[in-house]
């Protein structure tokens, strides 16, 4: 049996006993506190490691342990040298602490407890501030990661590579308590989660702050997201924060920084209409991964059956005119045509029969060589490209994936769909910001057609190009941009700006910054103004703005100018200099205050694991072989760090060949779903036909349906009006999965010219049991 928590060689386990996390809102801005405590019931001191995982983009800005009744905080220092004071410290019997981000991926951490004496208890205190993403419902998504998916690593590839296996839900020795405070200048209108909470309990009469708790009983057993909604959705903003006292002048802890949240309002013009143009390229994971359940609630329903019915959905709603593509990837991957084609009736067809057929089969997760061949296939003249990533993100170059995307964003959007527990937001959320698209996340009972087709609707939309920020400020103040260039603007969708102030101004001086881009063709902006006077806000801000200067100077790196070790040089010292982790940094501790060096050996965990066991159902799998020693940094660790279930081992310079499916699964039988059942029999035109098997999806027998025609209508606008007429009147619920092939139904109706159309809409709803009106159906 496997168990959860820190192991002995005798696999007798130090228990967890508690995991306190506290969540602070304030209306984007999240600052997160996680405390650990541990005990060290051997006889002997222990060093432990343990790696976990952070939101991608978080900024870790603080972390201490107490051990017995002594606080040590640790400082920010360069990743070598503070993995040789770790190292020192150990060596001459001290304690001390290592945290550290992965060189491969910025939403992993690894924590390192060292000599941890017999007896003694060990407390963790960590420290982090991130933005929350806006939701395509307007909605902001705090994600607490729980779960660390395995990573598959190519084979041959470079790095560290990280295996996961797991216990039951309750089996886990340990108990969490969440508990978040909110707070916002316009009223909290409701918080949402994929796990149970307590009521919201409202602070003022006004709404506008907040507390909420888990419910009790929480196990930890997969990510815990909070989704919270403010009335008056969201409105333009900046906040200007106070320098830190003690900084030097002129530096970016010293000056005040600025953060302007913008929110761009496109006409309705615009909005209301799609393009009808585009090479639509979905690229779907078919790893092994893929073949489990979406969520506990529904074991049936895989991932990969989720997928086969979001791309019935985004095949549907594809605008004639427009080109499109299908690749699946695992270790290997391939395409249903040699190129992307025209969207036709015929090209559809052969699409959706590949479709059906698509399984969990292709082994690991390799998704670098599919994006290479797509960016290497010659983009369609006067079509752009639109680049659509279904994965669960179990992947570990993260590095390279990136890279590539970032290389070629000038001829693509991005848009990237984490599915499941666990998926890398670091991969996610690159994925679409370093391809100028959006990303969204699909756990718990969310449903993934719903969130792709509203991704659908935004890469529909006109490119925003020749985007600029400029600053209009009083005399002498000037602004210095810490955040990477904008480089993609959406509808209602918040685009973030940091700068440092620097210079001196009155109290009641006022600034303004001015995004300007073009949208359809015509010059469009989007105005803040802001008061310069500065507020103490605990240096969120700073933060913020330092983990968003170190990304812009690494793809400085990645894009030329300065060479990779000033770059480095620079990373490192603003790293310091702000407390805030990078990939060239670690937070170190010693405990040097006391005198008495901790006697015994010290044991290393080395937690032997006898094979993977994930906690999905996969194909069967042939056995994985393992090549190579490891280095004497070499540790076992666990999956901790805030109470999650896997218990893993993590292992620098140790090669694993991937799983290979020993027998491809058995195809599933076709989803009998009225409603996707209707979808898959609507031709690529946007019209229905009148046959048995649309009567079927209405309920109806064939005499049922075809008796009411009025007799001077034809029978494809029979049969369209009457599938129109379904859908607004039983499915209005998810309206956002089928807008888009009503809108080209719609169309296509117009362009028939169709004679008593207002007859034929009294018949459909007296058939259907409806009551549409005209107008709602857009005729």
């Amino acid at each position: 049996m496997y168990r959860c928590g820190l192991l002995t060689p005798e696999k007798e386990p130090v228990p967890l006993k508690s995991i306190e996390v506290e969540l602070q809102v304030r209306d984007h801005v999240a600052t997160v506190v996680s405390t650990l405590s541990y005990d060290n019931k051997e006889d002997k001191p222990i060093e432990a490691v343990f790696v976990f995982p952070l939101p991608g983009d978080a900024a870790v800005c603080h972390f201490s342990a107490t051990v017995g009744q002594t606080q040590i905080v640790a400082e920010v220092k360069e990743k070598q040298q503070a993995r040789e004071e770790y190292d020192d410290a150990l060596s001459s019997g001290q304690q001390a602490f290592l945290l550290e981000e992965s060189d491969q991926s910025p939403d992993i951490f690894s924590l390192s407890v060292g000599s941890l004496p017999p007896g003694e208890s060990a407390s963790i205190r960590l420290e982090y501030v991130t933005e929350l993403a806006v939701q395509a419902d307007d909605g902001l998504r705090f994600c607490l990661p729980a779960v660390l998916n395995p990573r598959y690593q190519p084979r041959g590839s470079e790095g560290p590579s990280v295996e996961v296996t797991s216990v039951p839900a309750s089996q886990v020795p340990y108990t969490l308590s969440f508990s978040a405070r909110l707070s916002s200048p316009r009223p909290i209108s409701k918080v949402e989660s994929s796990s149970s909470l307590d009521p919201l309990q409202f602070l003022n009469a006004e709404q506008t702050q907040a507390t909420v708790k888990l419910a009790a009983g929480h196990k930890f057993d997969r990510d815990v997201e909070l989704l919270v909604y403010y009335k008056d959705a969201h409105q333009p903003s900046a906040v200007v924060e106070a320098g830190q006292a003690s900084a030097e002048p002129g530096s970016l802890m010293g000056d005040p920084v600025v953060m302007v949240s913008l929110y761009p309002d496109f006409p309705q013009t615009v909005m209301s209409s799609v393009a009808s143009c585009g090479e639509f390229v979905f690229v779907l994971d078919r790893s092994g991964s893929m073949d489990c359940a979406v969520n506990n609630t529904n074991p049936e329903q895989t991932r990969i059956a989720n997928a086969r019915d979001t791309l019935l959905l985004l095949l549907k709603s594809l605008p004639m005119g427009c080109y499109f593509n299908i690749y699946g990837f695992g270790s290997t991957f391939e395409h249903i045509f040699p190129e992307s084609v025209e969207y036709s009736e015929k090209t559809m067809e052969e699409a959706l029969k590949k479709v059906e057929g698509m399984q969990a089969d292709l082994g690991g997760t390799e998704i670098l060589q599919p994006l290479k061949h797509i960016y290497n296939q010659p983009c369609v003249p006067n079509q752009p490209r639109q680049l659509f990533v279904f994965t669960d993100g179990e992947v570990w170059n993260n590095k390279e994936i990136l890279h590539l995307v970032k290389e070629n964003a000038s001829s693509h959007r991005c848009f990237s769909f984490g599915i499941g527990e666990g998926a890398s937001s670091a991969l996610i959320n690159g994925l679409a910001k370093e391809g100028g698209g959006h990303a969204q996340f699909i756990t718990g009972a969310d449903r993934m057609q719903t969130k792709v087709l509203q991704s659908l609707r935004f890469a529909l939309q006109p490119a925003v190009v020749d985007i600029s920020v400029t600053w209009d400020l009083p005399k002498g103040v000037s602004a210095t941009v810490l955040s990477p260039p904008i480089t993609a603007i959406f509808h209602g969708q918040r685009s973030l700006v940091y700068a440092q102030l620097t210079g001196q101004s009155s109290e009641a001086a006022e600034g303004c910054v001015t995004v300007k881009y073009s949208l359809a063709g015509h010059p469009s902006q989007s105005r803040v103004k802001f008061s310069l006077k500065a507020v103490d806000t605990g240096l969120t801000v700073h933060r913020l703005g330092a983990r968003s200067l170190i990304r812009s100077l690494k793809m400085q790196k990645r894009g030329g100018g300065e060479t990779p070790e000033e770059v480095k040089k620079r990373v490192v010292e603003l790293s310091v200099q702000s407390g805030v982790s990078s990939a060239y940094t670690a937070f170190v501790a010693v405990n040097k205050g006391n005198n008495e060096t901790i006697q015994g050996p010290l044991v290393r965990r080395n937690v032997e694991t006898p094979g993977m066991m994930m906690a999905y159902s996969m194909p069967k799998l042939k056995k994985c072989r393992r090549a190579g020693g490891g280095s004497p940094r070499n540790r076992a660790v666990l999956i901790d760090m805030c109470g999650r279930t896997p218990l893993s081992r993590y292992q620098c310079g140790i090669e694993t060949e991937c799983y290979e499916a020993a027998e491809p699964p058995q195809p599933k039988q076709p989803c009998k779903d009225p409603f996707l059942q209707l979808v898959s029999l609507q031709k690529a035109s946007g019209c229905w036909l009148l046959d048995s098997a649309l009567a079927a999806a209405l309920g109806k027998t064939s005499e049922e349906v075809e008796k009411p025609k009025p007799a001077p209508v034809s029978q494809d606008v029979w049969a369209t009006v009457l599938a129109l007429i379904w859908l607004h009147g039983f499915k209005m619920d998810i309206k956002e999965e089928w807008e888009l092939l009503a809108m080209k139904s719609v169309s296509w109706l117009r362009a028939q010219n169709a004679p008593c159309v207002k007859e034929c809409l009294e018949a459909a709803n007296k058939l259907l049991g409806c009551s549409v009106q005209e107008a709602s159906l857009g005729l």
